[in-house]
């Protein structure tokens, strides 16, 4: 026997919520307000629902949400941005509503909308994270792999940044210089995406201090080139 389910999410002002969701292309397909608020989306095959809202709720601590699992993760990414920007001026990436960033590889990302619902769009194919750092490497490598998963999969910047100041402390002496280099754009990306040029500007001095091969500067080049993108999307 076939069966359906459909996340239900807070509906907040319903009108300006179900607006919202036509930004990202969805199609409205029942709105209602009175006995009680109740909404409907759809888009590509998939419905998001919208009841009523505590009159107390704060969107900071909403704290409902659901998964959406896509084929291809990037170009809604992409749509997303475009027509938020389109809206809103620029790209909300902070506060509510907002749209998380999205690097080479990454294989989900996070809606915000105006109630602090949250939507997280995700790859059919995304791999399992592997937690802690994968296990077939070593020391600081290992824990960037964690800090890695920590950034892309469960968007906590603040964990991640936790997680490499200790695998600084515990391996920087003894971990090879093109490690240490992606530790520290690591944090620079981060650091860009809470909007701290300052702080960019001292861990990329640091970079430079490092002593690097070509080879390993091509790839910590590569990293720094994210956090540039990531500085110009902001700006957006």
């Amino acid at each position: 026997m076939a069966a359906t389910s459909v996340p239900m999410l807070w509906g907040g002002n319903l009108p300006e919520t179900l607006d919202f969701y036509r930004t990202l292309g969805y199609t409205v397909t029942y709105e209602q307000t009175r006995p009680y608020t109740y909404g409907a989306v759809h888009r590509s095959g998939f419905d998001l629902h919208f009841g009523p809202t505590p009159k107390d709720l704060d969107a900071q601590q909403a704290n409902i949400g659901c998964l959406v699992l896509v084929d291809e993760v990037e170009p809604w990414h992409t749509e997303f941005t475009a027509a938020l920007r389109t809206r809103y001026g620029k790209i909300p990436a902070r506060g509510i509503p907002r749209i998380t960033r999205f690097r080479p590889g990454q294989t989900r990302f996070t809606v915000v909308d105006p109630v602090g619902n949250t939507v997280i769009y995700i790859q059919r194919d995304e791999p399992d994270p592997d937690y802690g750092g994968s296990k077939e490497l070593q020391g600081l490598a290992r824990v960037l792999d964690n800090a890695r998963v920590l950034r892309d999969s469960k968007n906590d910047d603040a964990a991640a940044v936790r997680v490499i100041d200790t695998g600084l402390r515990r391996h920087g002496a003894t971990a090879a210089a093109v490690d240490r280099a992606r530790a520290l754009a690591m944090l620079a990306e981060i650091a860009a995406a809470a909007d701290d040029s300052v702080r960019v500007a001292q861990l990329i001095a640091e970079i430079e201090l490092l002593d690097l091969s070509a080879d390993d500067r091509a790839v910590v080049v590569a990293e720094l080139d994210i956090v540039a993108e990531l500085q110009r999307w902001l700006a957006r």
